[in-house]
């Protein structure tokens, strides 16, 4: 494209529409209907810059005039409780099962790595005795020692509060990072299934295995789950970068961009559940059957709620994007 040519040709459209845009009286029905066509001739104008021959100037000119525009033809839009039904009936939920080949495979590869690594640092006492020192180790897994007493350390409140604070910038971290080409995602996750393994395997060889997954799994389920959906959201938003698909890269990008985004807002919700069971059931006086069980209960209705929920929605055509008429316009791209 020749970028001059084009401005020549098409600025004095442009220029129109600012003009349009900047009446300040009420624009006639002709001069509306002449508003919408210039409108969405300028996005598509935007969207052929940005593809073939981007210019930083221009192109700030041009999303600013279409941004006005948008904001003349559609109106003013102020978020409602129908915004919020719908994301967390069908956006979020949907976008989570999307993500599902890319969540469950990391959540079994990881469940898999941290038992692997428990199990190493469970029958290896010289792997033990580089974690920590022989009195520090009986301190951790003693009856009443730090693993038990971490969970009541603090007031219940103030714990789950600490707890979902924490988890809320762990699965950020992971959606936002994912799109360095996966890497950072990685590490993360490996930490995080390092210190569940840690914990296995120092528990294990003291005896206290049972002890140990009776506090972990009430929470843990569903607190594991999210960083797992958050990781793999991350993983997938890595690999548009490496393989766009059909779509232009800036585009898919910018679709799964903005779906990690919502993702993040609900799996903050679903951390706050998590984070309340870990401050206020983990460390409580039920039993252990009963811990788990309610632990158990949260997995399985945030799995039904992805699974049928998300699929009623995708099956209807929810992506887990905004809504159309909030996105940018772009232009068609070949299959």
């Amino acid at each position: 494209m020749d970028l001059d040519v084009f401005v020549s040709a098409h600025r004095a459209e442009w220029d129109r529409l600012d003009a349009l845009l900047r009446r300040r009286r009420r624009l006639t029905g002709a001069e509306a209907d002449e508003l919408v066509v210039l409108y969405q001739r300028t996005a598509t104008h935007l969207s052929l810059i940005q593809s073939s021959a981007p210019d930083p100037q221009l192109t700030g000119r041009l999303s600013q005039l279409v941004a006005r525009a948008r904001s003349a033809v559609t109106g003013t839009r102020r978020a409602s409780w129908r915004d919020v039904t719908r994301f967390l009936t069908q956006g979020f939920p949907a976008a989570v099962y999307r993500a599902r080949h890319w969540w469950v495979p990391t959540a079994l590869l990881s469940t898999a790595l941290a038992v692997l690594l428990g199990w190493w640092i469970g029958t290896h006492p010289e792997v033990q005795s580089s974690i920590a020192a022989p009195a520090e180790l009986r301190e951790l897994t003693r009856p009443g020692g730090q693993y038990e007493t971490y969970y009541s350390s603090h007031p219940a409140a103030s714990f789950a509060a600490q707890v979902w604070t924490n988890n809320a910038q762990a699965a950020a971290m992971c959606l936002v990072l994912g799109a360095f080409l996966c890497l950072p995602v990685v590490w993360i996750l490996f930490q995080n299934m390092l210190n569940v393994g840690v914990g296995i395997g120092l528990m294990s060889s003291a005896g206290r295995l049972d002890t140990f997954l009776g506090l972990i799994l009430p929470h843990g389920l569903l607190e594991l789950t999210a960083v797992f959906v958050a990781a793999g959201t991350g993983l997938r938003l890595g690999w548009t970068v490496i393989d766009p698909g059909p779509r232009t890269r800036r585009a898919a990008l910018a679709e799964e961009g903005r779906a990690a985004l919502g993702m993040a807002i609900g799996l903050a919700l679903v951390l706050f559940v998590s984070g309340a069971i870990e401050g206020f059931v983990t460390p409580s006086g039920l039993p252990t059957w009963a811990r788990i069980g309610i632990g158990i209960a949260a997995e399985v209705l945030f799995l039904v709620y992805v699974y049928v929920l998300g699929g009623r929605a995708v099956r209807a055509g929810e992506t887990g994007d905004v809504e159309e008429a909030e996105r940018s316009a772009s232009v068609p791209t070949a299959a």
